[in-house]
C-alpha cells in the first residue's frame, strides 16, 4: 500500500471525529439528513468528499454527499473530462481522391 500516514491528517480535524461511524451509514433519507448537518461546517468537508471520490466509497454520507450524490459527481467528473479530451484531440485531416 501506497499511503502515507500524512494523506490522513485532514481526518484528526474532522467535525465528525468522536461521533459514532454508525451515524453516517443511514437506512434512510432522515438518517442522510443527520449525517449531513453533522457535515456542515466542518472544516475538512471538502477533503473528506475527495477521498471518498478518489476510493470509491460506496456507502454512507461523505463529505456532506449522499451515495447518490457523489455517483452524479463522478459521472459529471467523467463527462467533463470526456468533453475536454474531444476537444483537445486534432481534427483529422480528410483526404478525397
Amino acid at each position: 500500500m501506497d499511503e502515507r500516514p500524512e494523506e490522513y491528517a485532514w481526518m484528526l480535524k474532522a467535525k465528525c471525529r468522536g461521533i459514532s461511524p454508525t451515524e453516517f451509514f443511514p437506512s434512510d433519507g432522515v438518517g442522510v439528513e443527520v449525517a449531513q448537518q453533522i457535515c456542515d461546517g466542518c472544516p475538512v468537508v471538502a477533503e473528506c468528499l475527495e477521498y471518498a471520490l478518489e476510493n470509491r466509497i460506496e456507502h454512507g454520507v461523505w463529505g456532506g454527499a449522499s451515495e447518490r450524490e457523489r455517483r452524479r459527481i463522478l459521472r459529471r467528473r467523467r463527462q467533463a473530462a470526456a468533453a475536454r479530451t474531444a476537444d483537445s484531440e486534432p481534427l483529422q485531416a480528410v483526404h478525397h481522391a
